[in-house]
This record gives structure tokens, C-alpha cells and sequence, in this order.
């Protein structure tokens, strides 16, 4: 990464309506390459205690692997894929262990000392990448409202707010070992942002919004107004929400 392009990074989670918090969201910061991060949002479901069980396990496998990654002679790709896979076993094991139905959402990027980041994801939690105010790629969600999307029965804002927009068709902790897609950024530059969320703070704002508030704000300022707005937004009627933000400059 060039030595003169910084980043500053923020997180923020709220329980919203939900009787229970079984979001997690994390941070990662390499001990031996400062500039390297592996950021984490993980949306646990299975009721109160085995959602959370399913999203602490993404967490701490993350955490586990992320320990030994050296960004300069590891595979990037090979470690997301190898924390989705662990955690998604893991997971498996605890519903067969218990009574319980554990699943869990995966949204994760990583950043390298050579200025690259790479991402991956599993179900409907989204990861952004702006630069300044203008939206440059994102995540495409595994859930059945996004497959109407695709095949043009659906616009983006209907399946917002489409009754069976919770309904995903890949996730951690399911029977069958579940397809990840991975994409790559050769060069972060300067005014890139990159944000991971869960489906209760993206449900709520559209993409010309959302990069507006991370153009205009810092990172710890910004996660505070995504969610106080999400909050105002839903009504009492909100999921749990996380999000973490990591922008250049």
C-alpha cells in the first residue's frame, strides 16, 4: 500500500427490536503488517442462542486463522475461503450436537500490505465498495427475492421490501457445503471505502444515499448515522444491524 494513502476504520452494532442479539461484527488488525485487515459481519439465525452460537463461531474462526496470515506470501483468497468453510462445518456440528437449527450469514474482506483487497461472502449480508460517492461494486445477495432480480421479475427497491426477502438460497451451517463468491480489487486508491453490513441496516438505504453518507462523514461518525437512521426507519419493527467501514485517503 502506498505509504502515503491511510485508512481509518470504525464498527457499529445495534440489537434493534429483536429480543436478542445474534449479529456480530469484528475488525481484525494484523500484528505484523499494519495495513493488513480482515473485516468480518456475520447475521446468526436459528433462534436466540443459536444464532449467536453460529455467528461467535465465524467470529473466532476468523480469529484463529487470521492469527498465522502474512498478506505478503499467503493466499487471501485461500483464507476466506478456508474461514467460511471451517465455520460452516463447525456450525453443521452444532445442530447436530443439539436441538438447535444454527445458521449464520458470511460477509467478509480483507485488505494486504500491496494495497489489494479481496472479498467474500455467503447469503444476504452485502459488502460495499465506493469511491467517494459512487458506487463501484458490491455483493449480490443468495436469497431468493435477489434470483427474481436476476432474471428481471423484480426491481432492487420491490425486493427491499418483498415478504420473502429473508428466504436465502446459501448459508453457513446448511446441509450441503455452500458455493462462495469472491471477487478482487487490484489497487485500493485514495477516496475508496469498503463497508460490510448485515440486511438490517442495508434493507434501508439505497445505494445514492449510502455513498452520499460515507463521502461526507468519517468512518465512526458514519456508522453512527447509518444506524440511528436505520433505527428511525424501521419503526420498532428493526432486525439486529451491523456494520463496519473501512475508508481511504
Amino acid at each position: 500500500m502506498s505509504k502515503d494513502l491511510h485508512f481509518s476504520a470504525a464498527t457499529g452494532i445495534h440489537q434493534g427490536d429483536r429480543a436478542s442479539q445474534q449479529d456480530r461484527v469484528h475488525v481484525f488488525k494484523s500484528n505484523r503488517e499494519p495495513r493488513c485487515l480482515l473485516v468480518i459481519v456475520a447475521d446468526g439465525m436459528g433462534g436466540a442462542s443459536g444464532g449467536r452460537k453460529a455467528s461467535d463461531q465465524v467470529m473466532q474462526t476468523a480469529e484463529q486463522l487470521f492469527k498465522s496470515f502474512n498478506s505478503k506470501t499467503d493466499d487471501a483468497k485461500k483464507l476466506l475461503e478456508q474461514i467460511a468453510l471451517d465455520a460452516h462445518m463447525v456450525i453443521g456440528l452444532t445442530a447436530v450436537t443439539s436441538e438447535q437449527q444454527p445458521h449464520s450469514t458470511f460477509a467478509a474482506f480483507l485488505t494486504t500490505s500491496s494495497s489489494e483487497c479481496y472479498w467474500a461472502h455467503v447469503g444476504d449480508s452485502r459488502i460495499y465498495h465506493f469511491n467517494h460517492a459512487t458506487l463501484i461494486n458490491r455483493t449480490l445477495d443468495h436469497s431468493y427475492v435477489q434470483a427474481l432480480v436476476d432474471c428481471g421479475e423484480l426491481t432492487e427497491e420491490k425486493a427491499q421490501r418483498h415478504p420473502k426477502a429473508n428466504i436465502l438460497t446459501r448459508i453457513l451451517g446448511s446441509k450441503s457445503v455452500p458455493a462462495i463468491d469472491f471477487h478482487h480489487v487490484e489497487k485500493i486508491k485514495s477516496g475508496d471505502c469498503f463497508i460490510a453490513c448485515t440486511d438490517g441496516l442495508w434493507a434501508y438505504y439505497s445505494v445514492q444515499e449510502m455513498g452520499q453518507i460515507l463521502a461526507s462523514l468519517p468512518p465512526r461518525e458514519a456508522t453512527e448515522f447509518l444506524i440511528q437512521s436505520a433505527r428511525t426507519r424501521s419503526n420498532k419493527r428493526g432486525d439486529n444491524l451491523s456494520v463496519a467501514i473501512v475508508k481511504y485517503d
